[in-house]
């Protein structure tokens, strides 16, 4: 839109622009032609914009054919576009986007955000949107320029600090170039600019306690003049130890780390544990036949590198919620690293039977003992690597203790949102747990229809009674 137009747009919804909710709008259209451009928007794409405003980049998006998701906060806005835009591909919702539920993005497949983030909200945005497990593919982000220097700031510079790192972390930022004030009205009073944020491949960086790595980068950027031996006393007894061993400069400062030097901090505060796969490499599995009989045992190596047939368990946990514990496996398993799986699985050993190996492996990847229910038996087939699998279902109430050991990661979601991201994305989830999942739905579902016939039977028979 022009500036005039802008003009006339806001008279007519006697609109003047909020300074607390961002209000800033582009008037600039081929600075808005170059940002759409930027992103290589498809017919394929699922689109967010986060505050559309009066439409300068949603109008473009359209034209690429792309389904828009647009979420504003303003209801004039949001019934400005409802009657500028009649388009089926655009859905807009008007609400904070601080309060809309990232996770239901996991049930689309190519997911784009773009967006001019409100200034005072922008790293609230940023922390929200770039959370794990994360369907975003590319971020292009136009914000304050102090904040976008932040982002994709090196070390040993003004900007670097722990917002760089944190978003880093999983991501990399580009900065693409400065938007000046006054292409927007009403003009702010600082410039902004546009970056791109692309997700890492999680295997791009070495195995590392999160948790711990942020803990630590945030007691070091605490105080960033200080040095870290000062600041990180608490964690590290020996800086000169550590300093020496990771060839850190013994008065160096928070700034000066990468973040393949932080990494490699964390890991010598807490050396990332060895996976249960490769200590039991030679523990011995039941090889069954085709009726989960026992014929012999095998190593594990053995019964995985010949496809051989065996036996297994997959615990699906849920919350006093109803949401349901998914595991992403660690990147060291001889098997789908990496991958989402269900809430615990495990192989059933030698001397083992089902149930004892679910009891197990609850206890040894999650760190809690909770009453199981079978649900099904599934056969051993390609998609179940040659596995039986007892499927159970658990309830828990209290916290989870993840055995970082085999797990990379872990997250409760609704299942309404597991149906979409397995549906969208199934090669992000381990093959069996994609069957797991599916006879768990589908044995829910036939219970939900005998329920409720065995509820209108009951209320024939006391009608009849009565």
């Amino acid at each position: 839109m022009k500036l005039s137009d802008i003009r006339l747009a806001v008279r007519e919804m006697q609109l003047w622009p909020a300074k607390r909710m961002g209000q800033n709008f582009l008037h600039d259209k081929n600075l808005a032609r170059w940002i759409v451009d930027q992103a290589q928007i498809t017919a394929d794409d699922y689109v967010v914009e986060i505050g559309p405003g009066l439409g300068a980049l949603t109008q473009l998006i359209l034209q690429q054919g792309a389904h828009v998701l647009a979420i504003e906060k303003d209801a004039r806005l949001a019934n400005f576009l409802r009657a500028r835009f009649n388009c089926p591909r655009l859905e807009l919702l008007n609400m904070d986007a601080l309060e809309f539920d990232a996770r239901s993005l996991l049930a689309h497949r190519n997911v784009k955000l773009i967006g001019n983030l409100p200034y005072n909200i922008s790293s609230a945005l940023l922390m929200k949107y770039t959370k794990q497990p994360d369907p975003i593919s590319l971020l292009l982000l136009m914000l304050q320029r102090e904040v976008a220097k932040r982002l994709s700031a090196s070390p040993s510079t003004h900007d670097y600090g722990a917002l760089t790192l944190r978003v880093q972390l999983h991501h990399r930022v580009k900065y693409l170039r400065t938007i000046p004030a006054s292409v927007f009205f009403p003009r702010p009073e600082v410039d902004s600019a546009v970056i791109a944020i692309l997700p890492r491949d999680p295997a791009e960086l070495p195995q590392r306690d999160d948790q711990l790595l942020l803990k630590l980068i945030a007691a070091g950027f605490a105080q960033r003049r200080k040095q870290l031996q000062k600041l990180l006393r608490e964690h590290i007894n020996d800086w000169d130890t550590a300093a020496h061993a990771l060839n850190i400069g013994p008065n160096a400062r928070a700034e000066e780390l990468s973040l393949l030097q932080w990494i490699a901090l964390v890991n010598f505060v807490a050396p990332p544990s060895t996976s249960h796969a490769q200590l039991t490499k030679d523990e011995r599995f039941p090889v069954v036949d085709k009726k989960d009989r026992i014929q012999r045992y095998a190593k594990r190596s053995e019964v995985h590198g010949n496809n051989l047939r065996h036996r297994a368990v997959h615990i699906l946990l849920f919350n006093q919620a109803g949401e349901v514990y998914l595991q992403q496996r660690s990147r060291s398993k001889d098997r789908h690293p990496l991958k989402w799986d269900s809430s615990a699985a495990g192989h059933v050993s030698a001397g083992e039977n089902y149930d004892q190996t679910a009891r197990r492996e609850l206890k040894e990847e999650l760190g809690v003992s909770v009453a199981l229910r079978k649900i099904s038996k599934l056969p051993a087939s390609e998609y179940t690597d040659q596995e039986f699998v007892w499927l159970y279902h658990g309830t828990i109430s209290g916290d989870l203790t993840p055995n970082k050991a085999e797990i990379e990661q872990g997250v409760f979601l609704p299942p309404p949102i597991v149906d979409g991201w397995t549906s969208a994305r199934s090669e992000d989830f381990a093959p069996a747990f994609i069957e797991c999942w599916r006879v768990y739905r589908q044995k829910g579902a036939s219970e939900q229809r005998i329920s409720e016939r065995t509820l209108q039977r009951l209320y024939v028979l006391s009608a009849l009674i009565n």
